[in-house]
């Protein structure tokens, strides 16, 4: 089988009702971003952070995979499929994905802020502010967020570096170091890039698909079967 990489971001989940990272106006939920997404926002108001998260998985409690996930599972039938996302939803797993990668952690989980040595299952349900893990040290979100190391990286670029189809979807490619991995992959494999909107430059072969994920993914499937 053909090893076909996606790189996923927030533009595809967009359209099961997860709102995207950055918007505009530079806020998150109308939280500005290094307060709810960076080590140093957890460091100056914990308890801010914690809400923040329980009400984003609260959220995600509702939400169901849409067309795009679906048809990334859908395609193992025919390919090798790895899933290398940006996002900390579940919702590839949802849709029947067996092979993801989370660069930036996973919101139905939790870990000791003691350099995240203790990891543990949650679901949707909330991290009460003062909860302690085993460890002794507070229990908190198990995100990646900006100050900290992305320690499945290298994981990913070896995904990359193996790939014979690679697909970058709803990603603005801003956000480093995940944007910078399409880069990694073999020279002259297809590369395709679905995201109604611009994008930060890329490689001139990569394919452009400018269309929302799941209008994307139909368009690409085809593609693929065809190629």
């Amino acid at each position: 089988m053909k090893k076909l990489v996606f790189l996923t971001g927030a533009g595809i989940s967009a359209e099961s009702g997860i709102s995207t990272f950055r918007d505009s106006d530079g806020l998150w939920e109308r939280h500005r971003i290094e307060d709810v997404a960076s080590i140093e926002g957890w460091h100056r108001n914990p308890e801010l952070v914690n809400d923040f998260y329980n009400k984003r998985r609260t959220q995600l409690s509702e939400c169901e995979p849409n067309a795009a996930h679906q048809i990334i599972a859908e395609l193992e039938n025919l390919f090798d499929v790895t899933v290398i996302t940006q996002n900390v939803d579940n919702l590839h797993e949802k849709a029947g994905s067996s092979r993801v990668i989370h660069l930036h952690g996973e919101l139905t989980k939790a870990c000791s802020e003691n350099q995240k040595g203790y990891v543990t299952d949650i679901g949707f349900r909330e991290i009460v502010f003062g909860e302690k893990a085993p460890d002794g040290h507070l229990l908190r979100p198990f995100i990646v967020w900006f100050g900290e190391e992305v320690p499945l990286m290298e994981f990913a670029m070896t995904e990359v570096e193996s790939a014979d189809y690679l697909v970058i979807i709803g990603t603005s490619l801003n956000v480093y170091p995940a944007a910078g991995l399409y880069h990694y992959a073999k020279p002259g494999i297809p590369i395709w890039l679905i995201d109604p909107n611009e994008t930060q430059p890329v490689n001139k072969h990569v394919k452009i698909i400018r269309e929302k994920a799941t209008k994307g993914m139909d368009i690409l499937k085809k593609e693929l079967i065809n190629d």
